[in-house]
């Protein structure tokens, strides 16, 4: 049985309504899925039902996470990230300290750091050289997350195994896919943070304390091993899963660091990170299984192609869209591939075309002071909500610019 359109619109929005409430957002979707469920005309128990048959399809995204953990846990707790950031900073000198910033941010994340763990990585450094450049604390924060949208398009992170799963294509395939919307991201923020004018009358006093990392030399092994090893198919013919790839970068890179006596301490860091990950992705599962069981999409769909609008710029939208309702971009991925993905294939748009927009898409609207991603990167420079919020236009343009790019590349030349 299937739900009328109006119990998915409900279901839509009262999960909008429960997460602007601040409840978590994994119980802000399954409250707006079951209740949707039941004003779309079905049984509790076929509400039941259709929320679980959705939690399933999260299954193997979510295993693929978990071992994504074991990388962000030894790239975390062992130093490699900041030995890796600080090393790419002093590459780039001085003079160009708002670009070194972009890039750090970005190269981190894509290596498979958390975009908010990215930034609160940097943010220290940042800060330091900020008050020796005398630069305001918004054009660091402006370059530290357009950095991190750029890099989040192409890394084994939550949000790019969900868009893989979802429209059943390699991971690397998607990673891959995303470099040349990564790259337009990353000029885009550093022209916006270069540009940017007011005195930042506010600047705390920021005491460094220098911790021990390894070299970077050694630092790189984790990601750069794993990286390798999930674009074996493309270079070698072999394919190497998630799954696998990423637990084997992260253990020979412990070994190569000499840390393997702290694994255990980075599985645990891992596990932890993930968990809430999991949660959420749970949450979105028993939304879009409820979801999917409507016509709300192919609804979408007819009235965008009614109005004029190819199928790909669906894909652009249905990422933005999901990404401004759940304030993250690997809840709003995973909700929109799921439910659109499939209407979007039948429409006539690759499957890889399909994951890379939705993915390009959810970086538009993810910064929103509902999620936990803005108030994160406010308290790693100090800022007030106040002033993180003068930055949510230019993190949008950025995000824009993303998508686009993304959107033009596929529906051109593709």
């Amino acid at each position: 049985m299937k739900l009328n359109t109006f119990g998915a619109i409900a279901a839509f929005l009262l999960a909008v309504v429960f997460i602007l409430r601040n409840v978590p957002v994994g119980y802000g979707m399954m409250c707006g899925a079951f209740i949707g469920a039941l004003l779309g005309g079905v049984s509790i128990d076929e509400a039941v039902r259709l929320m679980i048959d959705g939690a399933k399809e999260m299954t193997p995204s979510i295993l693929r996470i978990l071992a994504a953990g074991v990388l962000a846990g030894v790239l975390m707790q062992s130093g490699a990230a900041v030995a890796i950031a600080e090393k790419l900073m002093q590459a780039c000198g001085e003079k160009y300290a708002l670009f070194s910033l972009c890039v750090a941010a970005m190269m981190l994340t894509a290596c498979g750091v958390f975009v908010d763990v990215a930034i609160m990585t940097i943010a220290p450094v940042a800060l330091a050289m900020a008050h020796r450049l005398d630069v305001s604390r918004f054009a660091i924060l402006l370059a530290l997350i357009g950095g991190g949208k750029a890099g989040n398009i192409i890394s084994p992170n939550p949000n790019t195994i969900a868009a893989a799963e979802a429209f059943h294509v390699p991971l690397s395939s998607l990673m891959m896919a995303g470099i040349a919307p990564a790259v337009i991201g990353l000029f885009v923020t550093y022209q916006l943070a270069k540009r940017w004018r007011g005195d930042d009358k506010h600047m705390p006093k920021i005491e460094t304390v220098e911790k021990e990392t390894p070299p970077w030399q050694k630092a790189i092994v984790a990601p750069g091993v794993a990286i390798i090893l999930l674009l074996s198919r493309p270079l070698f013919g072999v394919s190497i899963d998630p799954l696998i790839a990423l637990p084997t970068g992260a253990v020979i890179g412990v070994i190569v660091m000499n840390k393997t006596r702290e694994l255990n301490v980075f599985l645990r860091v891992g596990m932890e990170k993930m968990s809430g990950v999991v949660f959420m992705l749970l949450g979105t599962g028993t939304l879009a299984g409820v979801i999917a069981n409507s016509a709300l999409h192919q609804t979408f769909m007819h009235m965008l192609e009614s109005l004029g609008f190819p199928p790909y710029v669906m894909a652009s939208l249905a990422g933005a869209l999901l990404s401004g309702i759940t304030a993250s971009t690997t809840a709003g991925t995973a909700v929109a591939s799921h439910v659109f993905g499939k209407a979007l294939v039948e429409a006539g748009v690759p499957s890889l075309a399909g994951a890379a927009m939705v993915h390009a898409g959810a970086t538009v609207l993810d910064h929103l002071p509902h999620g936990s991603f803005f108030h994160i990167t406010a308290a790693s420079v100090h800022m007030s909500t106040k002033e993180r919020l003068t930055l949510l236009p230019y993190e949008t343009l950025i995000g824009i610019a993303i998508a686009t790019t993304c959107t033009v590349i596929f529906y051109l030349f593709l």
